[in-house]
């Protein structure tokens, strides 16, 4: 087409092997004999004596332009053999490579836990808990106003607001309990959060609801807390509300140990109400009755300690009680009290160990909770048990700034791609792809049993508390019965077993979960089981199967 020949067919061809071509290409390889053997020549003449330097070759005759440049290149290269032991040099030795490679995997692994600046300030969870209309919510709403979280403006807007509803009282728990319906009957719903910090220390605040029809949500808190701040309100007639059989003094301070709070520290708040006036008599009536308790559920008494204060005008928060007010106390006032309180600093050599806890839409995928072990970094890929599905961090959100590190102990926001919302619940647990929390359905542990309507048997169902994960949960089989102090076996294969006892039990869900022995890891291993709005049982899982052997 367009004046193209016509092609040619094969016995014609064969024929044009023939032309002018052919004569070309013998005269290309020609000059590369020739130049092959001027190369030779150079390389004897440098293996020759110094003394006896070689005489300068003739100098061949000029190859076409079609040759020039190749051989050339070739001649260029023949003078690196005059110096044998400059070529020795130039590869480097065995110890230099594996240092180099020892190097590039350093580099490697600090790129990926490169060094952030940190706040060198250590960081602590606290959760507020106790009987409802305690004072939780005003008490974490004093501190955050007093270490200027909250400012005067937005205070005073606080103020303003709850005087139009006849609730001047709640004005700073409303720094903490943000929707509507929680403004309006006073009672906080879900577990809110906030942060302040003071010179020595950073703090995160997890307010927990007091109303028994909210326990899951103080238990997905209590998993997450360092510490815990049991409020108990001194006010008369409120105490004892709190504290009898039913109250949620008693069995928040239950769940909060089953949970892994390591510290406690008991505020006996409304000290300045009407009915007590700061009465030393009534301080210590509470006290009294509070400290066999929280010692026969497993809290050590080098571990918890009392202060009297009140939420409302502040006094015992930031500073020591005035002795005017209160002269029969001298302690430390609630800030000095944090700042001393032992810090475990956690290896971030651990495996990633982060359960979910939430998650919402916000200009993207978020998902929040506390990150329990390990590092990880924005980029990183990771995974989701029990499912295995991977995604990307494309974001890292702590305390309301971005970052680029999560830190073990952070709770943070993370932001994430590769996964849809539908892929991910509370409960899941975040790790590195090459170390997962295994999955399973089956596990055996040890229980102690409390306050029981009914006995248990095998068969019986409940439901299951452990970190960030609600799950049914049914007793597989009884195995044995355990002596409490010394773990000796009572009773093998027990038909049931009642409230007050410890048993060996095999429990299985109805599907897979991701958690792990208590020895391997205690936050994935303690659990707690409900059943009617009650706690029936707390417990530590002993062996863990996996999908093959359930």
């Amino acid at each position: 087409v367009h004046g193209k020949p016509k092609p040619q067919p094969k016995p014609q061809a064969k024929k044009s092997d023939k032309q002018p071509k052919m004569t070309k290409a013998q005269q290309n390889e020609m000059l590369q004999e020739k130049l092959k053997q001027q190369m030779e020549e150079k390389m004897r003449a440098a293996k020759a004596p110094a003394s006896a330097p070689a005489k300068p070759a003739a100098e061949p005759p000029k190859p076409p332009a079609e040759v020039t440049k190749a051989p050339t290149a070739a001649v260029a290269a023949a003078p690196a053999a005059k110096a044998p032991q400059e070529k020795e040099q130039k590869p480097p030795a065995p110890a230099a490579i594996k240092e180099k490679v020892s190097e590039e995997a350093a580099s490697f692994e600090n790129r990926r836990k490169k060094e952030v600046k940190r706040d060198p300030r250590p960081h602590l969870n606290l959760i507020f808990i106790g009987h409802v209309d305690a004072g939780k919510s005003t008490i974490s709403g004093h501190l955050l106003y007093l270490t200027g979280m909250v400012d005067d403006r937005t205070m005073e807007k606080f103020e303003r607001e709850a005087k139009q509803k006849n609730r001047e009282s709640w004005k700073y728990a409303w720094a903490m309990d943000i929707s509507e319906e929680e403004r309006d009957k006073g009672k906080t719903h879900e577990t809110g959060s906030g942060y302040f910090e003071t010179k020595e220390r950073r703090f995160s605040i997890l307010d927990a609801p007091g109303h028994k029809a909210f326990v899951p949500s103080m238990i997905g808190g209590a998993c997450q807390a360092d510490v815990g701040i049991l409020i108990i309100s001194a006010r008369k007639g409120e105490f004892e509300t709190g504290f009898e059989r039913g109250g949620q003094t008693r069995e928040h301070a239950i769940l909060a140990k089953t949970a892994g709070v390591k510290n406690l520290i008991i505020m006996i708040n409304k000290m300045d109400d009407p009915t007590v006036e700061w009465n030393e008599g009534r301080y210590s009536e509470c006290v009294e009755k509070l400290t066999p308790f929280l010692k026969g559920i497993g809290w050590n008494p080098a571990n918890f300690e009392f202060l009297p204060g009140s939420g409302l005008s502040g006094a015992g928060l930031a500073e020591r009680l005035d002795p005017s007010i209160c002269p029969w106390f001298q302690g430390p006032c609630m800030m000095e009290r944090l700042n001393s309180i032992p810090v475990q600093e956690q290896s971030p050599d651990e495996p990633v160990r982060f359960p979910i806890q939430g998650k919402y839409k916000d200009m993207g995928l978020i998902i929040h909770g506390t990150n329990h072990s390990g590092i990880f970094q924005t980029g990183e890929k990771l995974t989701m048990m029990p499912v295995g599905k991977e995604f990307v961090v494309d974001g890292i959100i702590h305390e309301a700034e971005e970052v680029d590190t999560c830190f073990p102990g952070d709770n943070v926001q993370l932001r994430v791609k590769g996964v849809e919302e539908e892929d991910i619940r509370a409960g899941f647990v975040i790790c590195l792809p090459a170390l997962p929390v295994a999955a399973s359905t089956t596990f055996t542990a040890q229980l102690l049993l409390l306050e029981c309507k009914n006995i248990i048997t095998a068969g019986s169902a409940c439901v299951l508390h452990v970190h960030a994960l609600i799950e049914d949960v049914i007793f597989k089989t009884l195995l044995c019965t355990l002596d409490k102090k010394t773990g000796k076996v009572l009773k093998n294969s027990p038909p049931f077993v009642k409230g007050g006892e410890t048993v060996l039990a095999r429990m299985e869900t109805s599907q897979a979960i991701a958690v792990t022995t208590f020895k391997t890891f205690a936050k994935l291993g303690r659990f707690m089981l409900r059943d009617e709005g009650k706690t029936i049982a707390v417990g530590v899982i002993t062996k863990v199967f996996s999908l093959d052997e359930s």
